[in-house]
Order: structure tokens, then C-alpha cells, then sequence
């Protein structure tokens, strides 16, 4: 089976920045930052308030976008193996309902109430992993056609549909992404988020997809290096001179078509990067740390969204916190140790999966 062992390490790398967050690590950090020099690079692990674009607002697509290349994998071993499309179709519909169902899930609780929310990645995935999947068999051009005809469609709405109280498409709780939450939740996110950002982050999944054909080829290495970098430079270039010129600003939030093709563009250089760092030049041997946590994404994610934030992470964080209160270590180190601790426990779980070769897969 072809494997690429770039993305295993590009999926773990992302869930290792994810679980990393979700324990603490960057907000102990981010306290101490405060009016040092360390300070604006511990701005860049915090998602940016409106238009502009930081790194930590790179992992959802990236994560996104690594879907779409699995997939590509995946269809290529069921036809392979001789799996129609009908049975293929089948799984694709069953997977995008439990990543809908476990996306509801994660937002399901809310203090001592239930809640239904569709912000959650998971929920997003079940739509762009689907319109990929319907897209897989089609030629390059007719795939790349669908994801730029998704983020003008995106523009469109925002544009040109009045409702009045959400006609300002590119403001706060003034949107269109706010209108059709008040349709679909009875409510709207305060922090801005927006359920219809599936339409136009559909493109990163699609691109993956793209990127997992383009890489399953047999066109030399060099060729395929030299078309994601040439593809990541253009949407890099494209996605900031639209912001640039006040044409669409880059707004992660509501997933603007000017934000969608830079971070795609930053993924993309990402992937030929480490595409050629480990497949290419077989650098395979010192990421095993790292593709551990790859290999079971799903189940960390889910652990860390839902247990961690809900019982794991407080308990640790009792005990560590007790423990070092003893010899009195100052407080961000006691934030800093409890961080590394839930992390250290967690891609605990995950290696001792890998060592009885168990994988949650959906």
C-alpha cells in the first residue's frame, strides 16, 4: 500500500499542537509573555480577533486539507482492492455522519444544559470530506473549478444577500454567517464563528485531495514538489493581495475566500516541504515521536475535547498543582509542569494504541 509517511507526520503534528493547547501549555506561557519579548510570538498561538492571519489560525485547515489527502489514499486502495463506488459512497456517507454526530457531541454539553452547535471541525469535516469524496473521480480542472466556484459562492452570500441586522458582510455578528446560525441554532457565537464556513473551507479539503492524486502519480518527485510550491505561492499571493487591496480582508472566522487561499497557500508549502524532507530524501527515522499521535487523531481529539476538558485535565492539574505547591514552585511553572504532564499522559495513550496496533478510524 502507498503510504505517505509525510502526512502521517503532518496529521500528528497538528494534534500534538492541538493537545498541547487544550492542556494549558500556551496560555501559562502566554501569562508570563506579558511585556516581554517573548510576547508576540505567543501571540501567534492565539487564533487573531478579526482580519489578519496568525499561525495558530493555520491548523484547522491544515487539518482540513490532510483529510482530503487521506481520503485520496483511501479511494486509491479501494479501487485497488476492487470497491465499487457504490460500497465507497456508502462508507463515505457513514463516515461523514459519525464526524457529524461526534462534531454535536463535543459542543453537546454546556454547564448543566444541552446544546446543539454546528462550530465544531468535526461537523464542518462531514460536509467538505463529502463534496470531496463526490469530487474524486472528476478531473483536476473540474475539482479545482468546484472549490474557486465555493469561495465565489461564499462572496456572493456575504455580498449580496440583505437581511436586515446582517448586511455588513465582513462585520462582527453582522453577517451572513450570523443570519443563517439564527436559522440553523436559534443563536449566534460570540466569538464569531460561523457553522457556513463548511462552504468555503470545502476548497482546503478539496485541494488535499488534489495534492493526495497529485502525489499518488507517477510524475518525478520534482515535478510534484515544483506544483505545490507553484500552487501554494499563487494562492499565498493571491489570498493576501486581496486583503491587500481591501478587496475581501483575510478573516478566519467566517472563512473569507482571501483567507481560505492563504492559509491553503501556507499548507501547501507545508506539504512540499515535508514531503520532501521525509519522503523524498527518507529523513523517516527521528518522527516516530510525532506520527504515534498521527496514526490515532480521532481518538485523541475526541479525548482531549471532551474528557480532557471536562474531568482529565482538572484532575491532573489537582494533583500536579498539589505536588509542586510542596516545594513552593512559582505559578507558571506549576502551569507550565501540569501542561506537560496531561500532554505527556496523552500521547501516553496514544503510543500505547500504536504498540497493540489498535486505530480509531471513522
Amino acid at each position: 500500500m502507498f503510504r505517505l509517511a509525510s502526512l502521517d507526520f503532518m496529521r500528528g503534528l497538528i494534534m500534538i499542537l492541538l493537545m498541547l493547547e487544550s492542556a494549558g501549555l500556551y496560555g501559562a506561557l502566554g501569562e508570563y509573555s506579558h511585556g516581554s519579548l517573548l510576547e508576540p510570538v505567543m501571540l501567534q498561538f492565539e487564533h487573531h480577533p478579526w482580519n489578519g492571519l496568525r499561525f495558530w489560525d493555520l491548523i484547522q485547515p491544515g487539518f482540513m486539507f490532510i483529510a482530503g489527502t487521506a481520503l485520496a489514499l483511501s479511494l486509491h486502495k479501494q479501487r485497488q482492492n476492487g470497491v465499487s463506488w457504490g460500497d465507497s459512497f456508502k462508507k463515505a456517507l457513514k463516515r461523514s455522519g459519525w464526524l457529524f454526530f461526534w462534531g454535536v457531541l463535543d459542543y453537546a454539553v454546556r454547564g448543566e444544559h444541552l446544546s446543539f452547535e454546528l462550530w465544531d471541525v468535526l461537523t464542518q469535516l462531514s460536509f467538505t470530506l463529502l463534496v470531496a469524496f463526490l469530487l474524486y473521480d472528476l478531473r483536476a480542472g473540474y475539482q479545482l473549478g468546484v472549490s474557486l466556484a465555493l469561495l465565489l459562492l461564499t462572496e456572493l452570500l456575504y455580498r449580496y444577500v440583505q437581511v436586515p441586522g446582517f448586511d455588513q458582510p465582513f462585520t462582527d455578528q453582522h453577517n451572513f454567517g450570523n443570519y443563517i446560525d439564527l436559522l440553523l441554532m436559534n443563536k449566534i457565537n460570540g466569538g464569531g464563528w460561523v457553522a457556513i464556513n463548511c462552504l468555503s473551507t470545502a476548497a482546503h479539503t478539496i485541494w488535499g485531495m488534489m495534492a493526495g492524486k497529485l502525489l499518488l502519480g507517477n510524475k518525478p518527485a520534482v515535478v510534484k514538489i515544483r506544483t505545490l510550491l507553484v500552487t501554494g505561492l499563487i494562492c499565498l499571493l493571491t489570498g493576501y493581495g486581496m486583503d491587500a487591496a481591501g478587496l475581501t480582508p483575510i478573516i478566519k472566522k467566517i472563512a473569507t475566500s482571501s483567507f481560505v487561499l492563504a492559509s491553503g497557500g501556507w499548507v501547501l508549502l507545508l506539504l512540499a516541504f515535508l514531503y520532501w524532507w521525509i519522503d523524498v530524501l527518507g529523513h523517516k527515522n527521528d518522527i516516530r515521536f510525532v506520527t504515534i499521535v498521527g496514526m490515532n487523531s480521532i481518538f485523541i481529539y475526541l479525548f482531549f475535547e471532551i474528557v480532557g476538558s471536562r474531568w482529565f485535565n482538572g484532575y491532573i492539574s489537582v494533583i500536579a498543582g498539589n505536588l509542586l505547591g510542596i516545594i513552593h514552585a512559582p505559578d507558571v511553572l506549576t502551569k507550565v509542569i501540569t501542561a506537560l504532564c496531561i500532554f505527556s499522559l496523552e500521547w501516553g495513550m496514544c503510543y500505547f494504541l500504536y504498540q497493540k496496533k489498535i486505530f480509531f478510524r471513522l
